[in-house]
């Protein structure tokens, strides 16, 4: 710190007054406390950094790079870097945006004030370096971490899909198949025609049609946390994706559409209770037992609702990188609210 000196005289038309010993601090620092200090102490993203030692969390994934040539973009930067554009619903283009104009986000993803960030289609290449793979992993990883600090009960899910829209009209699609012969553009023959491959249309019912993807989800019922998850095409029923989401040893509770023998056969293979609401016309319906099946599992059902209903991607694998990553985005953002902050511990 710099202390400077002086005496100021001010001159009037009749006198002068005279003031002494005034001192100017001139406060010198460097780039990264000023960050520091930009940031709030009760933001997010600090308690964010206390919930999960990122560093660890990303530290397989540094063999993803090569040792030989230019050395790219630190594995750790770019990975906190794709969590915030999931948890803010950024585009490749708002996130390079954010990152050159957020100081919160410039300092959660390790950049310096002044330090070049990088450029939209960094975030591109990095989801692909990645994979789907590792995705799947780092979210088994992080909920682990959190399940260590008591956010997973572990005795009671609720198992559930949802839509996933890729394209909400295909009437040029339509148009080019019945051209070259097609009687109609079905899912016999969507493949041939729809710029993603893996897409199908799927409904809820007579008035919910969606042409696009089912995310497939367990949640944890203690705090609404995912705990697995899984894609198909919109056209795949849901009972057939329970076996990759299917918990060990709780009670599950499902909606109509899951009461099938399949469904009843996979949660006893794995050691479940069975919470399934059944059908009106299944002969061991307790209206009183499913009606207590759906008040238990209603204050769940948000979570599905809040999760993202656009297709980000083509192809079945990106979506599911699409979906692990908000789940990871999702989970976190509950873990900040529910558990208690360091800083005002």
């Amino acid at each position: 710190m710099l202390k400077l000196e002086y005496k100021q005289l001010i001159f009037n038309s009749n006198f002068m007054v005279q003031r002494e010993n005034k001192t100017i601090k001139m406060i010198t620092t460097n780039e990264e406390e000023i960050l520091e200090k930009m940031v709030a102490a009760d933001h997010p993203f600090r308690q964010l950094n206390e919930i999960i030692n990122f560093a660890e969390l990303v530290s397989p994934y540094y063999l993803l790079y090569s040792d030989i040539g230019k050395q790219g973009m630190d594995i750790l930067k770019g990975f906190k870097c794709l969590l915030l554009q999931y948890w803010k619903d950024y585009s490749d283009r708002q996130m390079e945006r954010a990152l050159q104009e957020n100081v919160a986000v410039k300092w959660f993803c390790g950049f310096g004030l002044l330090e070049p960030t990088p450029d939209h289609s960094y975030f591109g290449k990095l989801r692909k370096r990645l994979g789907t793979k590792n995705i799947a992993q780092i979210f088994n990883d992080v909920n682990d971490k959190l399940r260590g600090q008591g956010l997973f009960g572990d005795t009671f899910s609720f198992i559930d899909a949802s839509a996933i829209v890729t394209k909400n009209a295909l009437w040029a699609e339509r148009d080019r198949a019945i051209a070259e012969g097609e009687e109609k553009l079905n899912n016999a023959v969507v493949s041939k025609y729809a710029a993603d491959k893996d897409a199908r249309w799927g409904a809820k019912s007579k008035n919910k049609i969606w042409f696009g993807y089912k995310r497939h989800a367990a949640v944890d019922m203690r705090y609404g946390l995912i705990g697995k998850i899984a894609v198909t095409a919109a056209n795949v029923l849901d009972p057939r994706a329970l076996i990759n989401i299917c918990p060990d040893n709780q009670m599950v509770f499902m909606d109509k559409l899951y009461d099938t023998k399949k469904s009843d056969l996979i949660l006893s293979a794995n050691g479940c209770a069975i919470g399934t609401i059944r059908k009106n016309n299944n002969k061991n319906k307790n209206r009183d037992l499913d009606k207590w099946r759906s008040a238990i599992r209603m204050p769940f059902e948000g979570t599905f609702s809040k999760l993202n209903h656009r297709a980000r991607y083509r192809g079945k694998a990106k979506v599911l990188f699409q979906c692990f990553a908000e789940a990871i985005a999702h989970n976190l953002k509950k873990a900040v609210k529910i558990l208690p902050d360091p800083i005002g511990a």
